[in-house]
C-alpha cells in the first residue's frame, strides 16, 4: 500500500507490537466490530517504528492508530475507539 505511512491513509493504520496489551485489546475491538484495518507491527517494520515516532514527538507509543481522515490516536481506549468510529 503507496500510503501506509501516511497520515492520511486510505484505511485505517494500526501501528502496534505483539506484546503491547493496549495493542492486543484494540485490535481484538476492531475485529469484533468488522472494522477493516492494516496492521504494522513496529518491531519488525523499521519504516513503521520510525514514523510512529515521527507522529509521536520521538516516542515508540503503541498503539498508534492513524485513519482516513488524519486524526491520529495514540493508546486510545476502547470508549475513544468506539466514539471515533460512531
Amino acid at each position: 500500500m503507496p500510503d501506509l505511512y501516511s497520515t492520511s491513509p486510505t484505511t485505517i493504520v494500526m501501528y502496534s507490537t505483539v506484546w503491547c496489551p493496549d495493542c492486543q485489546r484494540a485490535k481484538k475491538f476492531l475485529d469484533k466490530e468488522k472494522v477493516t484495518y492494516i496492521n504494522v507491527d513496529i518491531d519488525k517494520d523499521e519504516k513503521g517504528r520510525a514514523f510512529v515516532m515521527e507522529m509521536n514527538n520521538g516516542a515508540r507509543v503503541v498503539p498508534t492508530i492513524i485513519f482516513p481522515d488524519g486524526e491520529k490516536l495514540t493508546e486510545p481506549s476502547t470508549q475513544e475507539l468506539r466514539a471515533k468510529l460512531a
